[in-house]
């Protein structure tokens, strides 16, 4: 199996202890940049694919993946390594990260009425009867 294909699989447990995945997932971002300065640098660039190719981790696999060297993402995750390279760097340009809030998802309304359904009509229920 190549290194790209290894990168990407489901299965791939996580780089790091459960424990510590916890304590990133429930950190606020200053003790999340402490957090991440603990792990080594390989297993760092393993973590941020790792986070952000899961939705509920993606923002920690970016703050991860900011401290991270290209190479080491490029030997990790190839040219998707390379992708979450850039777009780390460009979030970082662009606006502050979002602060991580443990537990809470942001929630999306629809903005649209539903549409309105048609009574039923009772004459079906009365001639199967």
């Amino acid at each position: 199996m190549r290194l790209e294909e290894r990168a990407f699989s489901e299965e791939d447990p996580c780089p790091v202890p459960d424990a510590t995945l916890g304590e990133l997932y429930r950190a606020n971002p200053q003790g999340l940049n402490q957090l991440i300065e603990m792990v080594p640098p390989a297993a760092r660039a393993l973590l941020a694919m790792y986070c952000y190719r899961r939705g509920h981790l993606a923002s920690i696999g970016l703050a991860i993946a900011s401290t991270c060297d290209k190479d080491d993402l490029v030997e990790c995750g190839s040219n998707a390594g390379a992708f979450l390279f850039e777009r780390s760097r460009n979030t970082q340009q662009s606006s502050a990260p979002e602060p991580h809030t443990p537990g809470r998802r942001k929630i999306t309304l629809a903005t649209e009425s539903p549409r309105s359904m048609s009574p039923m009509d009772d004459e079906d229920d009365q001639s199967e009867g």
